[in-house]
């Protein structure tokens, strides 16, 4: 084979393995944009979290206690990471998340102070910032607000309704959610 035929089927090579790694990664990618579109789903995360924006700051968080669910996306390293769970608004309107046995959720372990996050009501997508409570009088206060928002849904999708008096457990967490200004 000529030196010129040797270096054109080096080039071909080349072209070849490079048009394949794009190929992979542009199907990769898709494909993470389909399942992104499609979970969370029941109790297994997602990525994105579409939806419209919503129009500007929230104030006043009480309408969450209309949905039964809310969806949470937070980034995990460079991948977003996105999770149906349970928030709750307080008489006073403002909007908590609720972690059982948190200390071994994938995303509670990630949410530092002041964690950039986005959640997802309705369709409508509000960019928050997210901080652990862990003082115990806001704490009580988030747990009466999910006991009463869990008894007006009859439960919820993976609780049982909830006794009024029930105690909160040591092993449940909250999460302040704040809109971003």
């Amino acid at each position: 084979m000529s030196e010129g035929a040797a270096e054109h089927n080096s080039t071909d090579r080349r072209w070849m393995v490079g048009a394949s790694l794009a190929g992979v990664l542009a199907a990769g990618i898709v494909g993470f944009l389909i399942y992104s579109a499609a979970c969370p789903c029941e109790r297994t995360p997602g990525g994105f979290l579409f939806g419209a924006a919503a129009d500007g700051p929230v104030d006043d968080w009480s309408f969450a206690n209309e949905v039964p669910l809310c969806q949470l996306q937070i980034y995990a390293g460079i991948r977003p990471h996105s999770i149906n769970l349970n928030c709750m608004s307080t008489p006073e309107g403002e909007l908590y998340l609720s972690c059982s046995v948190c200390e071994q959720k994938y995303w509670a372990a990630r949410v530092d102070a002041n964690k950039s996050a986005v959640i997802r009501l309705n369709g409508v997508t509000y960019p928050v910032f997210l901080n652990r409570v862990k003082e115990p009088s806001r704490m009580d206060a988030a747990w009466n607000a999910r006991i009463m928002k869990l008894q007006s849904f009859g439960g919820g999708p993976y609780n049982p309704t909830p006794d009024p008096n029930a105690r909160r457990p040591d092993h449940w967490w909250t999460f302040h959610a704040a809109s971003k200004s």
